[in-house]
């Protein structure tokens, strides 16, 4: 009869931690990049301003319409940039700023 009981015990004991393990999970590390990148956006007040060419330095980078203010951004490089939009041959913005790490910019187009 001890035996019996001995080994009931055993096995609960084992049956109970082995439900106590099965519940642990080992600690997990998430890991991640922010981008800092200065950001360009831009607002238009005349919709068909979104078909407007982006220059900056003198690179294009497209039309305005890709970088929607809370949608889509142009990311730089830290620094002095000059930012030219043109619009049927005539300049619509034409402006040299600086931009550090972590700051989003939103020019209005009219």
């Amino acid at each position: 009869m001890k035996t019996i009981l001995s080994r009931a015990t055993f096995a609960c004991a084992l049956a109970i931690a082995g439900l106590t393990a099965a519940c642990t999970q080992m600690p997990t590390e998430k890991q991640g990049v922010s981008d800092m990148r200065p950001q360009v956006s831009f607002r238009f007040e005349n919709p068909d301003l979104a078909a407007a060419q982006v220059l900056v330095d003198g690179l294009g980078m497209g039309q305005a319409g890709q970088y929607t203010d809370g949608a889509t951004s142009l990311r730089l490089v830290p620094g002095t940039h000059l930012i030219q939009v043109m619009w049927q041959g005539r300049a619509v913005l034409n402006e040299r700023f600086y931009s550090a790490d972590g700051v989003n910019r939103t020019f209005v187009l009219k």
